[in-house]
């Protein structure tokens, strides 16, 4: 069986991030798919609240013998088992904690999936950027080519210097054609992220990389309040006080099932007449009530409730835990957040405008005949290696905030 994926092109469509946003909250399909666990949650706690269903059993009786003329029999009983011991109320509690809990786990769920896209969005940012930084570079690299081959003609510089000049570019455009490729790449995962079925590739994202320091100053971070804020919202967290209070409700369910039921039963019989000369009799109505105490001998086993118990300590544990984790997370994401904004700092003091300056001059002199071509290609490598590696401080900087957030459990950019 062959199956086929056809991408099309939507022109003019320019993705914003609020829009791809929107789609990874309404059509993500995982993220539907999880929605269901609460819709499961909630039935299984409708489902608690049923009742034991009543029995009613009927018989029949006749002597097959119709000569002796015994008659017959009807009798009737209707029972009911009386759960005692607060069964049902703990299966309530039980699985009211278990919706609480995945209802945090939705939410939990939804707090990494945003952070994911979020990042998957501005690493293609940070694609096109790079891909625009080539197709620059390559521009200019062609247009000195093509100078280059009217200067050979004319006899103002060596054959070797136009054939180098020409490589380089024909090498560029290559350059050009992988980062057109990555950044194709990097929209299709957006689209997995949006849950879009039809894979309708952008025309483009909208959007620049942006120093997040400046909208986001270090200043008004205090990370003892950030550690206490993600405490405060961590979903997961919340997840686990719910897990905490289902492993004691469950506790509590397992020594309620440790209690007896009782059965009642009532019930009624009719005898038809007994015509029999030997033993005859007549016909009478019966009414019958009685009640069913089980023997407990189960409950000499204590295996279910000692696991409801550890199942009890786990969860405390399990929530101390998480609490550490929270507490590591936010400490290493703020560290992280700290040091690359550090790093876009020390772009800052003017290495891109050094660089460009630069270039533009060896460029010019090369023109003139004072340089090689051999320093206006370094000068060209040394120009695109700082610019990308500004760009890619710019996202890992953003991206770091992003992680600061999802630690948090906050979401603060926006465009």
């Amino acid at each position: 069986m062959c199956i086929s994926i056809t991408l099309t092109a939507q022109p003019n469509r320019v993705l914003s991030f609020t829009e791809y946003m929107d789609n990874v909250k309404n059509a993500n399909i995982s993220y539907l798919a999880e929605k269901y666990n609460v819709d499961i949650a909630d039935a299984n706690m409708k489902a608690a609240k049923v009742f034991p269903d009543p029995e009613l059993s009927v018989s029949y009786a006749n002597n097959q013998n119709w000569n002796l003329q015994m008659g017959y029999g009807i009798d009737a009983e209707l029972s009911y088992t009386l759960e005692l011991g607060g069964k049902r109320k703990a299966r309530i509690r039980a699985a009211q904690s278990e919706k609480e809990m995945t209802e945090a786990l939705l939410e939990d769920y939804f707090r990494n999936l945003r952070a994911d896209a979020t990042i998957a969005y501005f690493g293609a940012l940070k694609q096109k950027k790079l891909f625009e930084i080539q197709q620059s570079s390559y521009l200019r690299m062609s247009e000195l080519a093509k100078a280059d081959s009217v200067r050979f003609s004319l006899g103002a510089i060596t054959e070797v210097d136009a054939r180098q000049s020409r490589l380089e570019a024909a090498s560029m455009l290559n350059d050009v054609y992988a980062g057109e490729g990555e950044l194709h790449d990097m929209l299709v995962q957006l689209l997995l992220f949006e849950g879009n079925k039809n894979m309708e590739i952008p025309d483009s994202i909208a959007g620049s990389l942006f120093y997040p320091k400046k909208e986001f100053n270090l200043q008004n971070f205090n990370l003892q309040e950030l550690i206490v804020t993600a405490q405060n919202n961590r979903a997961d967290l919340q997840a686990a006080i719910k897990a905490k209070e289902l492993s004691h409700n469950n506790m509590r369910l397992a020594k309620a099932n440790r209690a007896i039921d009782l059965g009642v039963s009532l019930g009624g019989g009719y005898s038809s007449i007994v015509r029999n000369e030997i033993a005859p009799a007549p016909e009478f109505v019966g009414i019958a009530a009685g009640i069913s105490i089980p023997l407990k001998f189960s409950n000499t086993n204590k295996g279910e409730l000692r696991a409801a118990q550890m199942a009890a300590r786990q969860s405390e544990l399990a929530y101390e835990a998480i609490e550490q984790q929270i507490a590591s997370e936010v400490v290493q994401a703020y560290n992280k957040y700290v040091v690359n904004c550090r790093q876009v700092d020390q772009f800052n003091t003017g290495l891109l405008d050094d660089a460009e300056l630069i270039l533009n001059k060896i460029i010019y002199s090369y023109e003139r005949g004072e340089t090689s071509i051999l320093e206006v290609l370094n000068a060209q490598r040394t120009y695109n290696d700082v610019q990308t590696s500004y760009n890619e401080t710019l996202y890992n900087c953003t991206e770091a905030l992003v992680e600061l957030e999802r630690a948090c459990g906050l979401f603060i950019i926006k465009f």
